[in-house]
């Protein structure tokens, strides 16, 4: 027990107060409906605060896996619309006002783990609120136009009002937030653009134990959910024109479109175990990032199977791939750059090794200990 222990392992005779170390922790995510990036993050957090009650907009245990089972988790109000993942995105304008309902009250610490709605929680006036922002809501703040131009006409004008509440709404949460941790640079610039406030940055986590190096083949490989705002048609674009084989994981809106148009020369494989997964970015010849992450967990799990990376030089990648020793970097948004690497870049001389070693800076337990020693100094800053 990492975060927890940071905070509680102090003996009371050393302790420089009673309120040393909090008495009762929340923990807070968007929704849990799949286990991805955030979920598999929050994951992480709440292991280290084990006996933490969790609260979310949405819950599925099954759609998560089972992992969080023996955990107190409270759903919020709209739990009761039975919605699931192929239609959550439907309740965009409930989540703001049902976030402020959740009943956070009562807790000395609260913790939210904050992509959209979740820092929006209301705590007690005296609570400490630590939020770990991915990013602020990025439909509002940063993709709006990609999101209204990717929405049916008809449709973009309520959807603009909509986004624009959820705007007003998001500063305002943004201020009852006592202390921002941010999962990379790129996310502490966002969310100083957007809130006007600091944040220190903690890396997120990748189980690096559960991938391992294999025998490279000839394909490259995608790996995320398939939204419009992913930019897997840019990987896909660029694959074509290098007449090079690649494989897409993931599932999601975006995903008819894409096999409508790169069907002959792409696969589409759907979700897939984590079995499934560690086997296939470890037959990759590469992994390819395709859009602008605010970190990229695909790029260290590429990594941790000794697979190189070809991904933006701009965000998260940045700060989790090294040019020319673990992958390439190029170009965001340039499908010829893109293609070109592709088809001019020797994969197979890049050493499994130096990939493994970088991946093993982002793991469980580094996260774990960063994470608890930042909430621990923030708690101990406010008392």
């Amino acid at each position: 027990m990492t975060g927890a222990g940071t905070l509680d392992a102090t003996p009371p005779s050393e302790q420089p107060s009673q309120q040393s170390a909090p008495a009762s922790v929340a923990l807070v995510h968007d929704y849990l409906l799949v286990m991805r990036g955030a979920e598999r993050t929050f994951a992480a957090i709440a292991e280290s605060w084990p006996s933490a009650p969790i609260y979310t907009l949405l819950f599925d245990a099954d759609g998560t896996d089972g992992t969080f089972a023996g955990r107190r988790v409270r759903a919020s109000s709209l739990q009761r619309l039975g919605v699931h993942q192929s239609g959550f995105r439907r309740l965009l304008p409930l989540f703001p006002p049902a976030a402020e309902r959740l009943r956070v009250a009562g807790h000395d610490l609260v913790i939210s783990s904050s992509s959209a709605f979740a820092h929006g929680v209301r705590p007690d006036a005296d609570a400490l609120h630590v939020c770990y922002c991915y990013t602020p809501f990025r439909y509002a703040w940063f993709e709006r136009e990609q999101t209204l131009r990717a929405t049916s006409r008809p449709l973009r004008r309520p959807l603009a009002r909509v986004l624009e509440r959820i705007r007003r709404w998001d500063l305002q949460a943004s201020r009852r937030v006592d202390h921002y941790i941010a999962i990379s640079d790129l996310s502490r610039r966002r969310i100083e653009a957007a809130y006007g406030r600091e944040a220190t940055v903690v890396h997120p986590p990748v189980d690096v134990s559960r991938f391992a190096p294999g025998t490279p083949e000839d394909f490259f490989l995608v790996v995320t959910e398939l939204l419009p705002h992913k930019r897997v048609e840019l990987a896909l674009e660029a694959a074509r024109r290098a007449r090079r084989p690649i494989k897409v994981v993931g599932a999601g809106p975006d995903l008819p479109r894409l096999r409508a148009r790169y069907g002959d020369t792409a696969e589409f494989l759907g979700r897939a175990s984590d079995e499934a997964l560690a086997d296939l970015y470890a037959r990759a010849l590469a992994v390819i990032v395709p859009k602008v992450e605010e970190f990229g967990i695909t790029a260290v799990e590429a990594q941790a199977a000794g697979r190189p990376v070809v991904a933006p030089d701009v965000g998260g990648t940045r700060e989790t791939v090294i040019e020319g020793v673990t992958g390439v970097l190029v170009p965001p948004e340039d499908v010829d750059a893109l293609a070109e690497a592709l088809t001019h870049v020797d994969f197979g001389a890049f050493e499994p090794a130096a990939a493994v070693e970088q991946a093993h800076r982002f793991s469980r337990t580094r996260f774990q200990e960063r994470f608890g020693a930042e909430v621990a100094k923030a708690w101990a800053q406010r008392r």
